[in-house]
């Protein structure tokens, strides 16, 4: 590994990404993998925070196994990355749309050569089990593949004047810098859906990773640089949610970013809403959910106990579309609970880099881990009725099905708590985590009122095979993304995802609806008569004139 060699425009700096390899430290991990010396990725070059202060990363299944450590970015670092990004701004947008969709063609193809390692890697940092780690950057594949063609359908459009030798033009603009800002839950498919479309568009970014997976982000970063990303477009930073992220949110007041593009909780993207909203600076915003399931008597049940069983524990319920409320119609409600929590009192639990055929793994970290347990104090407090769960595994609180040393990690028990209603709080927070709520209703009208009563509107599901009721689900139901026979997760790279309500501003991730978060039309009016010719006051009218003709006796 090269030494610093250089003080520049963008302080104290190393080599260039491209002309090194990873640096190992000298850290014994229990399991042999290797722990790395990350940095910042700025114009190209490493760099560290200008203090020197560092963090490290933590595998959550085996919390004596460091992954690495990285720079907790000063305010001057993150305004650093803004200035390149700036920097760089002119000649990106200018680059043919083809081009940056070729470099991004590069991207996926990459991924696909490492796809690997990569699942290996956001396994060990994050705890997910490994086929969800697949699935995920088989997502950001998908996105890069998907964008790449559209980089030549950035369409404008031609505009009939009202007016004699004139035409109007539209075509979409880039917007500036782009800050992105993305949780831990799925570090490598989220930051894909806002990135990739932000760059094809022409923008230029500055990427903060989650304070939980900085690895997998540097690793990430490193591989758009192989696909031929000039330095500057993509500049990242590390560091905490209230530091790095906090002053690339507050470069907003400074004019020295043009979009936010955040996922997250819903008071901190509140936060960010207001900082943008009186900057007129555009915000993203990707929040909370408490998403419905409802079951109807028509469903198959069989069907609907495997949707809602994947749906609430799948990636021990760290999604913003898992389950949150479980509506059983009381027709079905005995026949769905018995069969719903055989499956939950035999849930597979473990490291699954370790253990192969498990459900999930831990918490994302401990700090996951406590905000979980606070959050299971709402359900108690309420008075629901708590049908199985029992907190943080240990080898003193173990599960039936929990495989491996539980002390190594922060894992939790499957959480379900039965008589809630809404006028409780658990009804209506979202717990993030492997629990869910179970919710009675007298009626097909009575679920839907209840899969509607929450604050949230991200997503929703409803098992029926009634087509009347599923009609009046899908267009009733107040989200923005719903299943029919279906489960509360799982996004298809070039389907809309995001919410409404308390989850999100309106703005999409994905498909070619995302490209409206990431430009702006720009309408041009050519004039080629020589002279000023006023729409709306030099418009040729044509008088109408009436004809000696009774059309009453026509028929």
């Amino acid at each position: 590994m090269s030494s610093i060699i250089s003080i520049g425009r963008f302080g104290t700096y190393m080599t260039h990404v491209l002309e090194t390899g990873f640096e190992t430290m000298k850290i014994e991990n229990p399991n042999g993998s290797p722990a790395i010396r990350g940095y910042n990725i700025i114009a190209g070059r490493l760099c560290n925070s200008g203090d020197g202060r560092t963090f490290t990363s933590k595998n959550p299944a085996w919390l004596e196994d460091t992954l690495g450590e990285f720079p907790l970015s000063t305010k001057e670092d993150v305004h650093d990355a803004l200035r390149a990004a700036r920097k760089e701004f002119p000649s990106w947008s200018s680059t043919p749309a083809p081009t940056r969709g070729q470099v991004i063609g590069n991207m996926g193809r990459l991924l696909m050569e490492k796809k690997e390692d990569l699942v290996r890697l956001q396994a060990r940092e994050i705890g997910k089990t490994m086929k969800e780690c697949g699935g995920e950057i088989q997502e950001a594949i998908d996105t890069c593949l998907f964008f790449q063609s559209e980089g030549r359908r950035l369409y404008g459009q031609t505009v009939n004047s009202e007016l004699p030798d004139k035409e109007l033009f539209t075509y979409r603009r880039p917007l500036g810098v782009c800050g992105i800002i993305n949780a831990s839950n799925f570090p490598s498919a989220v930051p894909f859906w806002k990135m990739i479309p932000a760059i094809m568009c022409g923008n230029t970014c500055v990427w903060k990773s989650p304070q939980d997976c900085p690895l997998l982000y540097f690793a990430l970063a490193r591989i758009m640089h192989e696909a031929g990303l000039p330095d500057g477009v993509i500049n990242l930073i590390h560091g905490k949610g209230s530091g790095a992220g906090q002053y690339l949110v507050d470069s907003a007041d400074l004019g020295m970013v043009d979009k936010i593009s955040f996922t997250g909780s819903t008071p901190v993207g509140k936060m960010i809403g207001e900082t943008c909203g009186r900057n007129l600076v555009s915000a993203s915003l990707e929040l909370g959910g408490k998403n419905p399931l409802v079951v109807m008597p028509s469903a198959n049940i069989e069907n609907a106990v495997e949707g809602a069983y994947w749906a609430g524990f799948g990636t021990a319920g760290q999604r913003c579309t898992s389950l949150g409320n479980l509506i059983v119609h009381e027709d079905v409600y005995d026949e769905f609970m018995t069969k719903f929590m055989d499956k939950v009192s035999t849930t597979q639990i473990g490291d699954s880099m370790r253990h192969e055929g498990v459900l999930y793994g831990p918490m994302i970290s401990e700090k996951y881990g406590e905000d979980f347990l606070k959050g299971l104090e709402i359900c108690e407090k309420d008075g629901a009725v708590k049908l199985w769960g029992s907190g943080r595994i240990t080898n003193q609180n173990l599960p039936y099905g929990f495989h491996g040393d539980a002390d190594e990690g922060v894992y939790m028990w499957p959480h379900v708590y039965e008589n809630v209603t809404e006028d409780m709080e658990c009804f209506h927070e979202e717990i993030f985590g492997p629990v869910v709520t179970v919710v009675k209703a007298r009626d097909f009208d009575d679920a839907l009122r209840l899969a509607n009563a929450s604050p949230f509107g991200l997503s929703s599901a409803c098992y029926t095979n009634d087509r009347l009721e599923a009609f009046r689900f899908k267009t009733g139901i107040k989200a923005g993304m719903t299943g029919i026979n279906n489960s509360t997760t799982g996004a298809e790279a070039h389907l809309p995802f995001g919410g409404v309500k308390e989850s999100g501003n309106g703005s999409r991730e994905s498909g070619i609806w995302v490209i409206e978060s990431y430009s702006y039309w720009h309408a041009v009016n050519d004039e080629l008569s020589g002279k000023l010719q006023l729409a709306q006051m030099d418009v040729e009218e044509i008088e109408m004139e009436e004809a000696e003709a009774d059309y009453s006796g026509l028929a």
